[in-house]
């Protein structure tokens, strides 16, 4: 049966990112240490008022220690909390890739080539900020005030009121800003995939453009686009600076009050607040320098803010793309590597594509014998195409089953070989192009080169680049370099099934030819399935089969 093409998310953000361990937890330990750090200066303080030094160039020598021992903390919780972030990444863009190959390359909803690209490559990045520098300051953010309440507290009940009373307004005002700061960086992030989209639809079709005379058109829509990235990009920015205004002007105001407390409490002028009845200078001091650091990780919070918006609205796509949406290909274990050349039997299948009023193919039942070169043939949109897919098996079948020498296509597919109407070539050497990052054999490129009829194409290129796209490529030299893919291949998965659709489509008769004598030596010894309008590549195979909107009629 046909997989759903609703989306389903199938694990939260907690069970894709790491938990909170002790690189998240460093920067707090760090921050901690200030505490000791500011009683030894108020202690030195209250001793140099008193007119006593002798113990001065100890505290001294403490709150140096101290220093270091938190840089040296910082810096190891940065260094950990990155190395962690960057893993965490790595393992969500492996997911959104293994997604990504498991769709079918026919799927009529699969995601735009473009967006996927900007979600997993550029927007993806927005995560390690997120995990890097947002979550461990989140942290602090939790345990810093709380402990410093606790250690003012029993000092001066007014001073931890007063610290207590400022403290909530913050994270109020910043959830409120959090909830739309989310939502405009998850509005810009679309937007810049959009973008992306469309700029390479636009860069892929440039000379289709010129051609048409839609240079201005295009010129145009491009502009709108930018302007409004710009619009949203602005907007999330403005959000970003006035959180930060926001939390400087409370934690201002509760320094403030703190230390107004504290100055009338020493001059006498406010006789309350204090357990003891009297704060010392030792004791107003040590408040006084915790006062401001009460309020640091909500500042440094406010500074990593849009990292968070950015980052989780990164996560969002991120998971989206891995929950996905379409048709997934179905997988197996690859079938034991065979050296004969497969049967192809297919049992009443039957194919309607998404949102289509009638099937393509209905209860087709066929047999191709190993090692049989059969054409498939019909009108344009009989289902030819659609039937090498299902035989491939790149999208699954509604009904019905298909065997490759008993297996399932997806047990055969590395097996097989795909010459396609429109094989992509990628920016790179041809041997690169005919590799395709498999270890192949010594001289196999070179031998498939040869045996494909590219010995002048290579004369002429030798070891440098091609163009994406196979710019400095004829149409007839693109697709005898997809026979040279399909003839290169590793030694412990030979494709001993070639499925060819429309090889020779838009070919002059003298090119139409040459690809024609090299498709017959590559499927020399193999089964070949092949669809076709071109008369006279049918002429060639062994078998011609003629489809019909209502099953299938052997024409041989």
């Amino acid at each position: 049966m046909r997989h759903s093409r609703s989306v389903h998310v199938q694990r939260s953000r907690n069970e894709t990112l790491p938990q909170a361990g002790g690189a998240d937890l460093l920067p707090s330990l760090s921050s901690l240490l200030w505490l000791p750090q500011a009683l030894l200066i108020a202690m030195a303080v209250g001793a140099m008022a008193s007119g006593r030094f002798d113990a001065l160039p100890y505290q001294a020598m403490g709150v140096l220690a101290l220093g270091a021992l938190r840089a040296w903390l910082d810096a190891l919780g940065a260094r950990l909390s990155f190395q962690a972030a960057r893993a965490a990444l790595t393992d969500l863009r492996a997911a959104a890739l293994a997604r990504l190959l498991a769709s079918s390359p026919l799927d009529r909803d699969r995601q735009e080539s473009g967006a996927a690209a900007s979600i997993i490559a550029e927007q993806a990045e927005a995560v390690v900020p997120y995990l890097a520098r947002f979550r461990p300051i989140r942290c602090k953010a939790t345990i810093l005030p709380l402990v410093i309440v606790a250690v003012v507290f029993p000092l001066s009940w007014a001073a931890a009121l007063a610290l207590l009373i400022s403290l909530p307004v913050i994270p109020l005002f910043m959830a409120l800003i959090g909830w739309r700061a989310e939502a405009t960086s998850r509005a810009q992030m679309v937007e810049l995939g959009q973008m992306n989209a469309f700029l390479l639809e636009r860069l892929r079709g440039l000379a289709t453009i010129r051609g048409l005379g839609a240079t201005a058109r295009t010129t145009a829509a491009i502009h709108t686009h930018a302007e409004t990235l710009r619009e949203k990009t602005m907007a999330v920015l403005r959000i970003a600076f006035m959180t930060s205004a926001v939390l400087e002007l409370f934690s201002a105001l509760g320094v403030a009050m703190v230390a107004v407390y504290v100055g009338f409490h020493l001059l006498g002028d406010l006789n309350f607040g204090a357990w003891g009845g009297q704060l010392s200078l030792t004791q107003g001091m040590f408040i006084l320098l915790l006062a401001p650091h009460f309020f640091e990780p909500m500042r440094e919070l406010s500074a990593v803010w849009h990292d968070r918006a950015n980052g989780e609205a990164a996560l969002a796509a991120l998971q989206m793309q891995i929950a996905g949406a379409g048709t997934q290909l179905p997988s197996a274990p690859p079938a034991p590597a065979s050296l004969t050349a497969p049967a192809v039997h297919l049992d009443q299948v039957s194919f309607r594509h998404s949102g289509a009023d009638k099937p393509v193919l209905q209860a087709l039942s066929l047999k191709i014998a190993a090692g049989e070169h059969v054409a498939i043939m019909a009108p344009s949109g009989g289902g030819k195409s659609t039937l090498l897919a299902l035989i491939a098996g790149l999208v699954p079948s509604d009904q019905g089953a298909i065997y490759i020498a008993g297996q399932t296509p997806a047990q055969m597919r590395q097996h097989m070989a795909w010459i396609g109407q429109d094989p992509h070539i990628f920016a790179g050497t041809l041997a690169q192009n005919i590799s395709l990052g498999r270890d192949l054999p010594p001289g196999a490129a070179a031998q498939a080169m040869a045996d494909a009829q590219m010995q002048r194409v290579a004369a002429l290129h030798g070891s440098g680049p091609i163009g994406e796209g196979g710019n400095g490529l004829s149409g007839g030299e693109v697709l005898r370099l997809s026979l040279a893919r399909a003839m290169a291949r590793p030694a412990d998965h030979p494709a001993m099934l070639l499925l060819a659709d429309e090889p020779t489509a838009h070919l002059d008769p003298t090119t139409a030819a040459e690809v024609t004598h090299s498709l017959l030596r590559a499927a020399k010894g193999k089964t070949l399935i092949t669809a076709t309008h071109d008369p006279i590549l049918a002429a060639k195979m062994d078998r011609i089969i003629q489809l019909d909107p209502i099953g299938m009629e052997d024409a041989a």
